[in-house]
């Protein structure tokens, strides 16, 4: 009997089972140390580290949907992925490969396994890289030996063609084809490459017990969503058995038998065990009193209560859309939902996607206590190393600037590498954990391949719709997901673009079976039914009919739609719409009535230029202390300065009902559309821009959203009736309104003008107002009439609406059709090969400015760190930065310190439209790239090197590709074609000045 059938166990030595030219044949080299290792033993290594990751760290529905095909269900699960890990390097076994290190070709030829020399192969070793040959050798293996077809054999071997993270395409395997000698020197030599080829294997077959399963398995056709999970299974056996800090090579040091060089490995590792929740069955009241911090005298809503008890109705977990207005607590009810569909269906993990680095950041402090709050793990299973950890990742490109998951990465620092799993104190050393729940950044899921197979993350959208575009290692980024509970909020605020792909990852997430929690405020109907059909194929056409608001929509593949309404939370707004006249002077005149008791104002603007041209004018008036701005163009540290300071004066009360720092006279917010998410802000009136309908009812819950005093009795008396002032509109043309310009660049004339069709029984007429909005009721019939089938605009705009409407039908069908060159295929039949699964595909895809720019439609923008340069040309961080990081040494001879380096990473700027047009992003990036300083490129400096930097001089200002920049940290960066006069450069922000 073999090993493979016990659990934490390595294979019974494949070694014995060779003799000869067979343990000759090598797979790994350090030309540093001249340290090798054999095949055979990477094999071995490779094989262990499946059977282990399948007993203790793969999620339960994962090994169901591998295990689901086979005749013998989780048994044959786990011999498969045995099987598949220990052989995916067998194309090493061949000349094209060993000929690469001359010395160990040397005792292979000795041994009899002839081969020409690497420079007699020339180009043509290209042709056979080692995972195609893999994938060739084991097919002809399976079909000669076993009797299997091509086709059957295609899609057991295409793990190992793509274990390097693209399968193999059609052409690559017959360009092989034609060149036998690259598997097998021809002549006198092939039958002894044969005989080893099929040495290895046969001795596989029997040592990772799948001799007497291969027979059964000739009939299986292997689902597509299967073979991507097992070629990732393989992927990540290969990394970690070929980290040699875990695997020493050969001679090693200190030799360990087989089952103490995989123990000291696996201990050395420590990948915590996937989330294993029971299912919980305490009322929702309880529930959520246990999961979550809720003010005194709060009870569950209506809408939390009902998803709960609809995830807990469904038959299996499948898509649960949550509905219901803004401060509702969906993000509650999503986790608690995520709770129980990661009981029922095996998950183990939960991943939320957000739409913005910002959103998400906040997002993972929440998660972070979630997670504190949920109750430990029963028991743990022999062979588990940390049955308590749960590794948590947040997931975007300046994840590590977020301070709790800065902190969380220090405390969990330690070194990867094997330890003696008999001493004493088996844990490595360095070795820390964090407090509390045992959350950990764990040190081996840093990668940025490797994150996401952390079992909780917060991220981005882009990494969700990553998943569907054609890229290297995209089965990892599968099996990530496939292992996880889904949670996507603001579904709504995603474009033809995104959606195109979001639509495609979800048929896959469908087949994958993984339960999903979609949130929204404002989702048209037709916007459902996509995201329905896209999860559960024709199932969903029922939802048509649905009505309702708050609205929550059960779908489970191969079943009928459930869908229910529940009550209202009690809480409602009646809030008065107007028009206003798109001047300064009489926002300003309209804002100096309002505000004349008191009280706080929030003016959002469709464009930043508007948000700086409002604010200069209205601190004209009001004063430069009275007025304060928010917008996208601040770099990162100020970013999140700025929004600290606006939570905090204008956030919700603390428990006393109180607000501290809520100015008591009157004040003024300016800001873009960062108000319209992320931040829990209220004010007393809100003036904005026209936008599109369901993001004008996003920035009207920022208006009365917390109690103030009874009947909002603690507002000013002209303010307790909540008023929502439109502006940015023309209000004079005919025969429709004129959106300004800005806002029609940005959103499309035909979506305002069908906002405006929507809010006309609302908006009224000058001296004739119009009925209130009512808020929540109105939020579902407003959407679904600005986003429905129908044409909501009247006959007697249509010479206005007819060219808008083409316009915008082009732009969509534009976006989706750029969408489709790179968005991976739909999931085809069972039994067909992953052969050219993912290709024509854009290579690498990560959370960079390029990865990005494959799942958003938008001109690729430059990113910069912005730094300062002194009178005597030397660089440092900028001045007014806090905690003791300002006026940091920026040396361009050596690496800075740390603290500097990071300082400066965190000063990141993402430049403005202005340098998003090709000649001018051309120009830009070649004056950026002028200042490299080689010291940042180095491995110790890794929070600079790559990076691009903007050196501002110390009046905060410079000039690239034609523009003059300034940058104040309260106003953020200006753009203008004019650099001000040198008076002008004293009187600009004093605080940019370096002190002596």
């Amino acid at each position: 009997m073999t090993a493979v059938h016990n659990e934490g166990k390595p294979p019974a030595n494949l070694g014995d089972r060779l003799a000869g030219a067979a343990r000759t044949v090598w797979a790994k080299h350090d030309r540093a140390t001249e340290k090798w290792l054999p095949l055979w033993r990477h094999m071995a290594d490779s094989a262990a580290i499946a059977g282990l990751l399948w007993d203790h760290w793969l999620p339960r529905n994962v090994k169901e949907l591998v295990a689901a095909p086979l005749p013998e269900g989780e048994v044959d699960g786990r011999r498969l992925c045995v099987w598949l890990a220990g052989t995916h390097d067998i194309g090493k076994a061949t000349p094209a490969f060993a000929c690469q290190v001359d010395d160990l070709a040397g005792v292979m030829s000795a041994a009899g396994l002839g081969m020409r020399t690497r420079k007699q192969f020339s180009d043509d070793r290209r042709m056979a890289p080692h995972g195609l040959a893999g994938q060739v050798l084991l097919q002809e293996w399976l079909e000669e030996r076993r009797g299997w077809t091509r086709r059957a054999s295609a899609q057991f071997a295409v793990m190992a063609g793509g274990h390097h993270g693209v399968p193999p395409d059609h052409m690559q395997i017959h360009n092989l084809d034609a060149h036998p000698e690259l598997l097998r020197t021809m002549g006198p030599a092939e039958a002894d490459w044969r005989r080893v080829q099929d040495e290895l294997l046969d001795a596989s077959a029997d040592v990772f017990a799948v001799d007497d399963r291969l027979d059964d398995w000739r009939a299986v056709k292997l689902p597509q969503p299967v073979q991507v999970l097992l070629s990732a299974i393989v992927i990540v056996c290969d990394w970690i058995a070929s980290n040699p800090d875990l695997f020493p090579y050969f001679p090693e040091e200190h030799p360990r038998s087989d089952t103490e060089r995989l123990a000291a490995a696996w201990q050395g590792l420590r990948l915590p065990a996937p989330w294993t929740p029971a299912e919980p069955r305490e009322p929702a009241a309880e529930l959520f009193a246990a999961r979550f911090e809720l003010p005194p005298g709060a009870v569950v809503r209506p809408v939390q209560e009902q998803a709960l008890a609809m995830a807990r109705g469904m038959e299996q977990p499948g898509m649960l859309v949550i509905e219901a207005p803004m401060g509702e607590g969906k993000t509650e009810a999503a986790l608690a939902v995520a709770e129980v569909f990661a009981a029922r269906s095996g998950a183990g993990g939960c991943y939320l996607a957000l739409p913005t680095m910002a959103t998400s950041n906040a997002m993972f402090s929440r998660l972070l206590d979630w997670l504190d709050r949920l109750p430990p793990r029963a028991s743990a299973t022999a062979g588990e190393t940390s049955p308590e950890q749960r590794s948590v990742l947040l997931a975007h490109a300046k994840a590590a600037l977020q301070e709790d998951y800065a902190a969380l990465m220090r405390d969990s620092h330690r070194t990867i590498a094997a330890v003696d799993a008999y001493a004493e104190d088996a844990r490595p050393a360095g070795d820390a954990t964090s407090a509390s729940a045992d959350l950990v950044a764990h040190q081996w899921l840093r990668g940025r391949k490797k994150g996401l197979l952390a079992s909780f993350a917060v991220g981005t959208i882009d990494q969700l719709l990553m998943m569907g575009l054609k890229s290297r290692h995209l089965a990892l980024r599968h099996l990530a997901m496939a292992g996880k509970v889904l949670v996507i909020d603001e579904v709504h605020a995603y474009d033809s673009y995104m959606n195109t792909y979001l639509d495609r990852v979800l048929s896959w997430l469908g087949t994958y079976r993984v339960p999903v929690v979609v949130l929204s405020a404002t989702l048209p109907a037709g916007r459902r039914r996509e995201l329905a059909q896209a999860y559960a194929g024709q199932s969903a056409d029922a939802l048509s009919d649905a009505t309702g608001y708050p609205l929550l929509t059960a779908v489970t593949p191969g079943a009928e739609p459930v869908t229910a309404s529940p009550a209202a939370s009690g809480r409602r707004t009646d809030v008065v719409l107007e028009c206003l006249t798109d001047d300064e002077s009489a926002l300003a005149d309209r804002l100096a009535a309002e505000l004349v008791d008191g009280g706080c104002a929030l003016v959002v603007r469709n464009t930043v230029d508007r948000v700086t041209g409002t604010a200069t004018a209205l601190r004209e008036r009001f004063g430069a202390e009275r007025v304060t701005v928010a917008h996208a163009r601040f770099i990162d540290v100020d970013r999140a300065r700025k929004d600290a300071s606006l939570l905090a004066r204008f956030g919700p009360p603390d428990r006393d009902a109180e607000s501290p720092h809520r100015p008591q006279e009157a004040h003024i917010v300016v800001a873009s559309q960062v108000a319209e998410q992320s931040l829990d802000v209220d004010f007393d009136l809100l003036v904005t821009d026209l936008c599109p309908v369901d993001l004008l009812l996003q920035r009207m819950g920022r208006l009365h959203r917390h109690s103030r005093g009874e009947w909002q009795g603690d507002r000013p008396p002209r303010l307790r009736q909540p008023r929502c002032l439109v502006t940015g509109v023309d209000w004079r043309t005919e025969p429709a309104p004129t959106p300004v310009k800005g806002s029609r660049t940005v959103y499309g004339p035909y979506p305002l003008l069908r906002t405006l069709a929507a809010l006309a029984p609302h908006l009224g007429v000058p001296g004739k107002p119009g009925r209130p909005v009512r808020l929540p009721e109105d939020i579902s019939p407003l959407v679904q009439r600005a986003y429905g089938d129908g044409e909501p605009c009247p006959p007697h705009w249509e010479q206005t609406v007819e060219p808008a409407r083409v316009l915008h039908h082009e732009a969509r069908a534009k976006q989706q059709r750029k969408a489709e060159v790179f968005r991976l295929d739909e999931v085809r039949k069972a039994g067909r090969p992953l052969i050219g699964w993912i290709g024509a595909g854009v290579g690498d895809a990560d959370d960079s400015r390029a990865g990005r720019a494959q799942v958003r439609d938008s001109r690729e923008s430059l990113e910069v760190l912005v730094v300062m340069r002194q009178a005597d040309g030397a660089l440092c961080t900028l001045p007014w930065l806090d905690k003791g990081r300002g006026g940091l040494e920026l040396p361009t001879d050596a690496v800075p310190s740390a603290r500097a380096a990071r300082a400066a990473a965190a000063s990141g700027l993402r430049l403005p439209y202005h340098f998003s047009f090709p000649d001018v992003a051309d120009q830009a990036l070649a004056e950026l790239e002028e200042l490299y300083v080689p010291a940042w490129q180095e491995k110790e400096s890794h929070w600079l090197a790559g990076e691009l930097i903007l050196a501002l001089d110390e009046d905060c200002q410079a000039r690239l590709a034609g523009w003059h920049l300034a940058y104040d940290p309260d106003e953020g960066l200006l753009v203008t074609r004019e650099e001000p006069s040198k008076e002008g450069k004293r009187r600009r922000c004093p605080r940019c000045r370096p002190s002596t």
